[in-house]
């Protein structure tokens, strides 16, 4: 009986693509994997070999790689999980150590948009008008829909001098907003003293040097003799465990800070060994204080070292890895979600403030929550 060659073609094909899944299930099992991995993988790797050899034109295989990791990442879900090119990696490095090109504004990706949440002073974001609240629907011209939070950000920067063009929503009204990217150089802590020796610290995000900037700038504020701290966290989007941690040790009481739990089920806690708080104080927290603000915030709540005013926090309470890979890329992954010194898990819910403020929506310049911290700190001092 004489086959048909497209019934022979179909035959070989169907061989070959059964020894290939066999072949990597096999060495699979060699190595301890397990069988439904080594399918999967199998069926990756006769993909992957399909389109390098027939595809139309030539294939970069390294190209190829990139794109299979990075809708591995996506398709997890996961806002906060990524995958960084090279260039996406350095940048990311460059924000971590609070220096960057950029446009000087911090934005808050949650309900699938991306929202202004603070604008450095002296930045092209506040030369141009943008406000806490625009809505970021498109950069130059791509929508941001469906887009993970690093591909928006890293739209965004891009070489000193050049130029991106925003499209906005304000109050139901959209425009294009063009703006020229400057360095960026984050003031991560900035410390004052208010009356009645009351000091103020403002604090944007925990960067790699934050820690060291809190330390000297609270320091300065207790050799003015500060009898009562308000700690500012509206607006901050988080950042580096380890430097909240180390903020955390200097002003959170005896005991855990956070405790980190991954999937396994090991937990890690971070612990202080103040003895006792020195000063009352009173912590500003809004809905765009996320992450590591709300690990010092909730910490600070937990323990009873302090009194939360404003209004309920962002609620992300998962702990990101960032791997470097094999040629200059890099892996954002969620790892392990935090929980509070009293065994919160705050992801998706976020923190309650002790005392409600919200802030005037009339046009209003006063800070009513800032008002509000200052007149329960007057009440701590008089206790």
């Amino acid at each position: 009986m004489i086959l048909k060659k497209k019934s022979l073609a179909g035959i070989i094909i169907a061989t070959v693509i059964v020894s290939v899944i066999l072949t990597v299930v096999a060495i699979c099992m060699l190595l301890g994997v397990r069988r439904d991995t080594g399918y999967a993988l199998g069926r990756f790797f006769l993909v992957q070999r399909y389109i390098e050899r027939s595809y139309v034109d030539e294939v970069d295989v390294n190209k190829l790689m990139d794109g299979a990791i990075d809708g591995m990442v996506k398709s997890l879900g996961d806002p906060h999980s990524n995958f960084l090119d090279a260039e996406d990696f350095e940048r990311l490095k460059e924000y971590n150590d609070a220096a960057f090109g950029g446009i000087g504004v911090t934005m808050g990706f949650k309900d699938d948009k991306v929202t202004v949440i603070s604008v450095l002073d002296d930045t092209p974001g506040q030369k141009a008008g943008l406000q806490v609240g625009d809505e970021i629907v498109a950069v130059d011209g791509n929508e941001v829909a469906g887009q993970s939070a690093s591909d928006v950000v890293m739209q965004i920067r891009g070489e000193v001098g050049t130029e991106v063009q925003l499209t906005i929503l304000r109050a139901g009204e959209q425009m294009d907003v063009t703006l020229q990217r400057d360095v960026i150089h984050v003031p991560t802590v900035k410390g004052s003293m208010l009356d009645n020796g009351v000091g103020y610290m403002r604090i944007s995000m925990f960067a790699e040097n934050t820690d060291e900037l809190f330390t000297e700038e609270l320091q300065k504020l207790e050799d003015q003799d500060m009898r009562g701290l308000i700690i500012d966290l509206r607006g901050n989007p988080g950042g580096l465990l380890k430097s909240v941690v180390k903020i955390g040790k200097l002003i959170v009481p005896q005991g855990p800070i956070v405790s980190v739990k991954e999937r396994d089920g090991s937990q890690r806690e971070y612990d202080s060994e103040l003895a006792e708080t020195k000063y009352p104080i009173v912590v500003l927290i809004d809905g765009n204080s996320a992450s590591a603000a709300e690990i010092l915030a909730g910490a600070l709540q937990d323990t009873g070292a302090a009194t939360l005013v404003g209004t309920k926090s962002y609620g992300k309470g998962s702990v990101q890895s960032v791997i470097p890979l094999t040629q200059g890329e890099g892996l954002k992954l969620t790892i392990a979600k935090y929980y509070t010194p009293s065994g919160r898990c705050i992801d998706g819910i976020g923190i309650e403030p002790d005392v409600e403020v919200d802030l005037p929506q009339d046009g209003t310049v006063e800070d009513t929550q800032l008002a509000k911290a200052r007149e329960i700190m007057q009440q701590k001092l008089a206790e």
